[in-house]
């Protein structure tokens, strides 16, 4: 048995097609409201977890903002300290350095690609000092070798994997130098 089909204009609950589409396309043409949706779709984004400038704008460029109100979103965001490149920047290198034992070319390399400047990124990789940086390679180091590296073998694996979490190459020989000393 089919259900009778009534038309939209004698149903008070369903609205009008047309008017709804309406309302959108008025909405879209006022600069205020796309202003509005972009900060709101920015502010849902920045709730997960801090982003940078770049990280924004593109998510708001993939949901199809205008450029203006991309622009202004991001300037309000700046005012209301949500956006901070800067302040970004030296807490992720802070927490890569203490929780995942990351050098600082490593810690450079990702800043860089998630669009901070480099004049942010120079702050962020110069605040910690030869001697805290060699401390922290010859740490990791312990926690990843139960004895002392003997071998030239058990040695290139150290070095490797210093290489590869990202700290300089004479940084990491002195740190394999310390840990067999």
């Amino acid at each position: 048995m089919s259900r009778p089909t009534t038309p939209s204009s004698t149903c008070p609950s369903r609205p009008e097609v047309g008017g709804a589409l309406a309302a959108v396309k008025a909405a879209d043409s006022d600069p205020d409201a796309r202003r509005q949706r972009a900060l709101d779709l920015a502010y849902r984004y920045l709730g997960r977890r801090d982003r940078t400038v770049a990280e924004v704008r593109r998510h708001l460029e993939a949901k199809r903002c205008e450029p203006d109100a991309i622009d202004a979103a991001i300037a309000e965001l700046s005012e209301q300290g949500y956006l901070d490149d800067a302040g970004y920047a030296q807490r992720f290198a802070d927490d890569r350095r203490r929780l995942d034992g990351w050098g600082a070319e490593r810690i450079a390399r990702r800043l860089e690609a998630l669009g901070v400047g480099r004049e942010h990124i120079a702050a962020a990789c110069q605040a910690r000092d030869h001697e805290a940086e060699l401390e922290a390679a010859v740490e990791l180091l312990r926690r990843r070798f139960r004895v002392p590296p003997e071998t030239d073998r058990d040695r290139d694996r150290a070095l490797g994997l210093l290489v590869r979490k990202g700290y300089d190459l004479d940084l990491a020989y002195d740190a394999v130098r310390s840990l067999a000393a």
